[in-house]
């Protein structure tokens, strides 16, 4: 969604996506350790993240019933775009793959640049509710921050097929709700029950299953009637 509002040519993408997952791994590092480091010192913080994603999933599932509107990017109010601009002199062509330029004597930033930027607040934001999820199956900071960078890595190699089989999975978001809220729930009430990994690992993949199969039933019942 990002690439294409920025009218970014596909042949740039690997290298957006190269310093983007660079950047992650840098930012989830200090987030991770961040989290696990207040976890170990403050039990209770689990329940402030127990909370957040109740909330984020409480969210996610109201946009998907009851808002209609179509995810877009403004370019020019996005806070990065603004940010960016106070700071550095922004050219609006498109200079193939480079970040940075001179003109005039001057240094530019491209649009190339800005969408790196995007990309990495982007993933902070990502990182709000993955990282507590991954916190409610396993408090070591070395397996959740490797199960995340092996995760964006994975999905780097797979970026081009995901990015044409999304838009099939029709409750993939309100299944991704239903997930963050039972997380949510667990480690809100882990002290009074005790949900092993096994079947929080089975509830997460049966909640995954069910949207999938409801969206791909949808796509061909709507395909049945245009036919």
């Amino acid at each position: 969604m990002i690439l294409l509002s920025f009218n970014i040519q596909p042949k740039y993408y690997k290298r957006v996506l190269f310093w983007g997952i660079l950047g992650a791994i840098v930012m989830r590092f200090i987030f991770i350790f961040t989290a696990s480091a207040l976890i170990q010192r403050f039990a209770w913080f689990l329940y402030i993240f127990g909370g957040m994603l109740l909330v984020i999933g409480f969210k996610m599932a109201y946009e998907f019933l009851y808002t209609e509107k179509e995810e877009r990017i403004d370019t020019e109010k996005h806070p990065v775009v603004r940010i960016v601009s106070r700071f550095f002199n922004v050219t609006e062509e498109h200079h193939a793959q480079t970040f940075f330029i001179r003109q005039g004597g001057k240094l530019f930033v491209t649009p190339l640049f800005i969408v790196l930027m995007i990309i990495e607040f982007t993933d902070v934001v990502f990182a709000v509710d993955s990282v507590p999820a991954v916190f409610s199956v396993t408090q070591d900071p070395y397996i959740v921050f490797f199960s995340n960078i092996f995760a964006i890595l994975g999905l780097r190699s797979l970026f081009f097929l995901v990015m044409d089989v999304m838009n099939r999975f029709y409750y993939l978001k309100l299944g991704l709700a239903a997930l963050l809220t039972f997380v949510g729930i667990k480690m809100l009430l882990h002290h009074l029950f005790n949900i092993s990994t096994q079947t929080s690992l089975f509830t997460i993949a049966a909640i995954l299953t069910v949207s999938i199969i409801a969206s791909e039933l949808r796509t061909r019942i709507i395909k049945k009637r245009t036919e």
